[in-house]
């Protein structure tokens, strides 16, 4: 409960930011009218428009510098062509929905990642570049305090006689950074995080390009603004500064309402609030929708191209980066496109239409068909809202859906007052959605996707701020009980209102739907039935830790065929999977989703646990971020043998143990039971001779049932048994390996090297193709000076954490065997939560905290 209490914190902060701005907006409007407003769009001078969008220009023109600078941090550049088209893509997308140095990550990860940058070079240089952002806002308010403090102070009706210390602080703060990066100090050290120090060079390249974004983007309020006023620029641009840091500390997507009603209420002395009002709805058009249009054509023409099959030379604009990775950027574009697509339906109906245009068309068409698709209109774009979030999850319905619902919302904004406008917006992502069909692969239900807090705070600021626009359209409308039913060609407001009841119905409708869904059973032990499906499909993978499903310890979540499955297990919040989904590789993919649907229904965190390289896209796909665990030691058993100077070594242990007396044997599951009592014996005997326990999860452990359900290898010495392991065994003989290992006192000296020696001599000449030996842990980690915290306590403790266990002594024992190292990783969600997540994989595979310190 309290976890879902503090997740509902952040979007209903959102939600009474937004109320509490309306109500300023309202009080400051309350002499206006809707027509009033719009007026003051129209009559924009064409000149102020130009410069303008020529202002925006520059500002998308520098934004690429961010990156640029921040690549060049972590000593990656790349070609200018690269930076400035991930950039723009980014940059376009983020701008809509909030703060863009964070909302663009994921789709910067998407790009830089496929250019050869690792997770840890990203997450550098995304914070780098968030630090250039801040340093530039830092700058120039600095700039404008210090060199106009008397008409800024008025202008933000600060309780303050002089802003020039303020503004000296400020650059001094910057000046300090550039001192700091001229010294001969590596690093920069804030509290427990730690910063690699930029060059000078770095450093001025930060403040050049963040003060140009900042003076650029304000310049363009600063030219919509109406003239004859006589405001200068410095101080419109500290109000700029001011809004646009309200707005961002709101979290509401894009500032929308709380950044206008900051620049309303400090510019209002000014400015009558109307003509502010009509400059901000230029603004947020030309700085924000115009560059979301022109990324939606990009992408009409490049699902153009490629369904031509001409994507080759276009995808070289971008050196390879658009074949590759565009289509796994199309639903987060085509969702954010979505969304605004709804949004742009429900505001049209909820204000005046007009009049011209309707008027012509009520020559025409009846009434009833012009109420019909003014209805329709606005419950499309109720639908487009909700939809929008499945097209970012690829259902395969919301697809369908989508088109359907964009078709329905084209023809009814025409038939109901000929807004073409509205039509031609939503053609384009109609146009842009039609060829991206494989995208949407998931048979899943739209009812039962999991819709995050931050969206529905999103959609009800949607809901918020519509209904405020109605009213405030229609403010001076009597609303009686009979203007619901009034159905006249002049009856804008009936007509408006009876649109916003049913958005609002709508959503109100699957809200409910939603919640009275089936629950989602929790997450319980696997039962017999569920264990011999398990089995099943533990015999037809390749990857023998499939089956440690047969443990029993772990919940299982199997796909709809039955034919794949996720082992899983839960400690604190986080959902740890074990390894890559198991299954046909179709699969995959859609079982991963479930799972991470799963989590987040259950106020969970998605982790899956020592996963491969070759299934890295599946948690890309998921936003899951990349920590690498260690590596795995692999042994080619064709090419495995003991001859040559290199197998010296295991020549002499596989002698001296035969000299010893020591056979090898391999018992078939069928046999296995009559050897259990013996070989609990020995399982007893080497715990306590170690001073451990049983352990779980990603480790076997002596269970009846469990042990005779494999084949098990013995060493004898004479007719005792003195050591054992129980085998996996992969399908279509691809891998072999063992589980538990164990030995009794009597036992020769290195009777496990021999024991493994003989299986891999065993697995080769019955035709397996390769041995696992498992992985060593922190091993193959860089520790590089830009690389992140985890990268360097994980690289400590390889080369310094002997006195804790033996990491470095492990790695050297399997190379012994000359193998080959595969990468394993930690897919979860990053940040704060790390160490949390961590702490509950110890636990989960220790059997509990008091097992993570003990052994």
């Amino acid at each position: 409960m309290k976890s879902k209490i503090s997740r509902a914190i952040g979007p209903a902060a959102m939600v009474i930011a937004v109320s509490i701005a309306l109500l300023l907006l309202e009080r400051e409007l309350k002499s206006y009218h809707y027509r009033d407003l719009m007026r003051q769009v129209w009559t924009l001078p064409h000149s102020h428009l130009a410069l303008a969008l020529l202002l925006t220009a520059v500002a998308y023109a520098v934004l690429p510098g961010y990156d640029a600078i921040a690549l060049s941090y972590v000593d990656h550049p790349l070609p200018v062509r690269r930076i400035a088209f991930g950039s723009f893509i980014a940059y376009a997308l983020s701008h809509s929905l909030g703060f863009p140095l964070l909302s663009g990550g994921p789709v910067r990860y998407r790009f830089w990642s496929v250019w050869g940058l690792s997770t840890s070079e990203i997450a550098q240089a995304i914070s780098f570049a968030g630090a250039t952002f801040i340093i530039g806002m830092i700058a120039v308010a600095g700039f404008v305090f210090l060199l106009e403090p008397t008409s800024t102070i008025e202008l933000l009706r600060l309780p303050l006689n002089s802003l020039k210390p303020l503004g000296a602080l400020c650059l001094v703060l910057v000046a300090a950074y550039l001192v700091l990066s001229a010294t001969r100090y590596k690093t920069f050290r804030f509290f427990e995080w730690e910063f690699p120090v930029p060059s000078t060079r770095l450093a001025l390249a930060q403040l050049g390009v963040a003060v140009v974004d900042w003076t650029a983007a304000g310049a363009v309020l600063y030219v919509l603004l109406p003239p004859g006023y006589h405001l200068s620029f410095l101080p419109v641009l500290g109000v700029f500064l001011l809004a646009q840091f309200a707005g961002i500390l709101s979290h509401v997507p894009g500032g929308l309402g709380v950044f206008e009603a900051i620049v309303v209420i400090l510019l209002r002395p000014y400015v009558p609030a109307a003509s502010i009002v009509g400059s901000l709805l230029a603004y947020r058009a030309i700085y924000y929708l115009m560059p979301l249009v022109i990324a939606l054509t990009f992408l009409i023409a490049f699902e153009l191209q490629r369904q031509g099959g001409r994507v080759a030379e276009y995808a070289s604009l971008a050196g390879g980066i658009v074949g590759r990775w565009m289509p796994a950027l199309l639903p987060q574009i085509l969702s954010v496109t979505t969304f605004v697509a709804g949004v742009i339906l429900i505001v049209s109906g909820a204000t005046p239409p007009v009049r011209s245009r309707f008027s012509a068309l009520d020559a025409v068409l009846p009434l009833g068909v012009m109420e019909l698709s003014h209805f329709a209109a606005s419950l499309a774009g109720a639908a487009l809202v909700i939809l929008a979030w499945a097209i970012k999850r690829r259902l395969d319905a919301a697809y369908t859906l989508t088109i359907a619902t964009l078709g329905i919302g084209i023809v009814a904004s025409l038939l109901k007052g000929l807004d073409w406008e509205e039509a031609f917006a939503l053609s384009l992502v109609l146009v842009a959605l039609i060829p991206s069909r494989r995208a949407f692969y998931r048979k899943a239900a739209i009812t039962s996707e999991p819709f995050p807090n931050g969206w529905i705070g999103a959609v009800v600021v949607v809901g918020v701020v519509t209904t405020w626009l109605a009213f405030f359209s229609y403010r001076n409308v009597d609303f009686t009980s009979s203007v619901w039913w009034e159905f006249s060609g002049r009856g804008d407001a009936p007509r408006s209102l009876r649109a916003m009841i049913g958005v609002l119905g709508a959503l109100m409708l699957f809200a409910l739907t939603r919640k009275l869904r089936h629950a989602e059973a929790e997450p319980e032990l696997p039962s017999l039935r569920q264990l011999d499906l398990a089995a099943r499909i533990a015999a037809g993978s390749p990857d023998t830790i499939a089956n440690l499903a047969l443990l029993g310890d772990k919940s299982l979540l199997f796909s709809d065929t039955g034919r794949s499955m996720i082992m899983y297990g839960i400690a604190g919040r986080s959902w740890i999977a074990l390894g890559d989904p198991l299954g046909p590789e179709s699969e995959q993919g859609e079982l991963a989703w479930r799972f991470r649907e799963s989590a987040d229904q259950h106020g969970g965190w998605p982790v899956f646990y020592e996963v491969s390289a070759r299934h890295l896209p599946i948690y890309i796909d998921l936003g899951l971020t990349l920590f690498k665990l260690g590596e795995e030691a692999i042994i080619k058993l064709p090419d495995f043998c003991l001859d040559g100077g290199g197998r010296k070594a295991l020549r002499r242990t596989r002698k001296d143990a035969l000299k010893a007396g020591a056979t090898f044997e391999m018992i078939p599951p069928e046999e296995t039971h009559i050897f259990l009592p013996g070989l609990k014996q020995i399982s007893d005997e080497w715990l306590a001779s170690k001073r451990t326990k049983e352990k779980g999860f990603s480790l076997g452990r002596f269970d009846e049932r469990y042990i005779k359900s494999f084949p098990v290898a013995l060493i004898r010495v004479g007719d005792a048994v003195v050591a054992f392991a129980n085998v996996w065994l992969g399908a279509d003989k691809t891998e072999i390996s063992v589980d538990l290992m164990r030995y009794t006192s009597v036992a020769p000296p290195g009777v496990m090297e021999f024991l493994l020696i003989e299986l891999m001599l065993w697995g080769k000449e019955n035709g397996y193709q390769r041995f696992n030996l498992g992985m060593a842990p922190l091993s193959g980690i860089e520790n590089r000076s830009l690389a992140p915290m985890w990268n360097r306590i994980g690289a400590l403790l390889f080369s310094r954490g002997e006195p804790f266990y033996n990491f470095q002594g492990l790695r050297l024992y399997k190379e012994k065997f000359d193998p080959i190292w595969e990468p394993r990783y930690l897919a979860s969600p990053g940040g704060l939560v790390l160490p949390r997540i961590l702490t509950n994989v110890a636990s989960l595979i220790s059997g509990g905290l008091v097992g993570v310190v003990a052994k």
